[in-house]
């Protein structure tokens, strides 16, 4: 292991001190390194709990045998989720057959302000609805995990929303406590909600959570819970976070203990990491960058770059559209099928059938989404879909 920098030291030095530390580690500054060296400097219990299966088994050979390398679903599995495994891994079924199944009529239609909230419609917010729930750290299903629907967002026209959906969410969540049977499809995030509640003690002396920015509420309150018992150790980097769409938060601001910070990044030298800091000071970032001055990076303007990263699935078929016109050969990583499924709920909008894909599902026909997206403030972000599919 390589000797320690001066702020790795700091977080050594605090761990031993036994505060609980949240790290804000920038990119490539040796967060995995430095979790090694406090966990090696001690003979004590701990764990460390991962964003994904591939980040655990990685650090499980990094880490001393001291530590137990973990996600937290493996965890909840562990404790209760096996009980559930006979309804892990059922085929995919569409949602409005799950919404038939909870009693929502396939010929259900409800007026709400000037949208028609069909059966599908529905049995989609039903099932969203318990996600949300399940991603929180509420007891119970609540009124504000019923997502708002494009077209009703108003206050009362929500409320309309909320009472129609709320009695069939709950019926939903019953259906997932049978560990044997059931209508709604069962996943993972169900038994780590099943597990959450039972207010879960980890047995170890200490708990290491790697990626916190990226942690949503269910597991911010299993890893805060185990406060009394065990030293707790949060490192992240909140201008990284990227998992907010399925309900992650940056748990790292309202995290009680010591803050420090790694900066020194080995990945990049000085040019990079200048150029780097004046983008996080745009966005107010908690941390600045130092790079490492044996690394010559250069930096320049890339007319024609190997590889274009989007913030989303319109920019990047504007990037292909774009790219093809101009004829160069083009790949999308991950295949593309979430762009794929947006093109066709466009082609069923246009050939007035309804979609069910979730972002459209409540527009009759591609003339009312254009109206919606061109001139409603709510439908803006919908907007370059609509010029897109005009345009190609």
């Amino acid at each position: 292991m390589p000797a320690p920098t001066a702020e790795q030291s700091g977080a050594i030095d605090a761990f031993r001190r036994g505060d609980h530390l949240v790290l804000q580690a920038g990119a490539g500054t040796g967060k995995t390194t430095t979790l090694s060296m406090i966990a090696a400097g001690t003979g004590r219990r701990g764990r460390y709990i991962a964003f994904n299966k591939a980040i655990a088994t990685e650090a499980s050979r990094k880490f001393p045998s001291n530590v137990l390398c973990k996600t937290m679903h493996a965890l909840a599995y562990a404790a209760v989720g096996y009980r559930f495994r006979n309804r892990m891994d059922a085929p995919r079924v569409p949602g409005w057959k799950t919404g038939a199944a909870l009693g929502i009529n396939i010929n259900m239609r409800v007026r709400i302000g000037e949208r028609n909230v069909t059966n599908k419609a529905l049995s989609y917010t039903v099932l969203r609805t318990v996600t949300r729930f399940c991603q929180s750290a509420d007891l119970a299903i609540q009124r504000h995990h019923v997502p708002r629907l494009r077209g009703i967002e108003s206050e009362h026209l929500h409320a309309q929303l909320v009472d129609l959906v709320l009695p069939y969410a709950n019926q939903a969540w019953k259906d997932l406590q049978n560990p044997e049977e059931g209508v709604v499809r069962f996943d993972h995030d169900h038994y780590l909600k099943h597990w959450a509640l039972t207010q879960p003690r980890i047995t170890a002396d200490f708990l290491l959570l790697d990626e916190a920015q990226d942690t949503n509420p269910v597991v911010e309150k299993v890893f805060n819970d185990q406060r009394d018992h065990a030293q707790l150790v949060m490192v992240g980097d909140s201008a990284q976070a990227i998992y907010g769409w399925r309900g992650a938060r940056d748990v790292m601001s309202d995290f009680e203990g010591t803050e420090l910070a790694l900066s020194q990044s080995f990945r990049f030298g000085p040019k990079l990491a200048a150029e780097a800091n004046r983008w996080l000071g745009i966005v107010h970032a908690p941390i600045r960058l130092v790079g490492t001055t044996a690394i010559n990076t250069r930096l320049e303007r890339v007319e024609q770059p190997d590889a274009i990263l989007c913030r989303s699935n319109v920019g990047a078929m504007l990037e292909v559209m774009r790219l093809l016109d101009e004829g160069r050969r083009v790949a999308l990583v991950g295949g593309g099928e979430s762009l794929r499924a947006l093109a066709r709920a466009a082609r069923d909008l246009k050939a007035d059938k309804r979609s069910t894909h979730p972002e459209l599902i409540l527009f009759e026909s591609w003339g009312e989404l254009q109206e919606y997206a061109e001139y409603d403030p709510s439908g803006r972000d919908l907007l370059p879909l609509v010029d897109l599919v005009d345009e190609h």
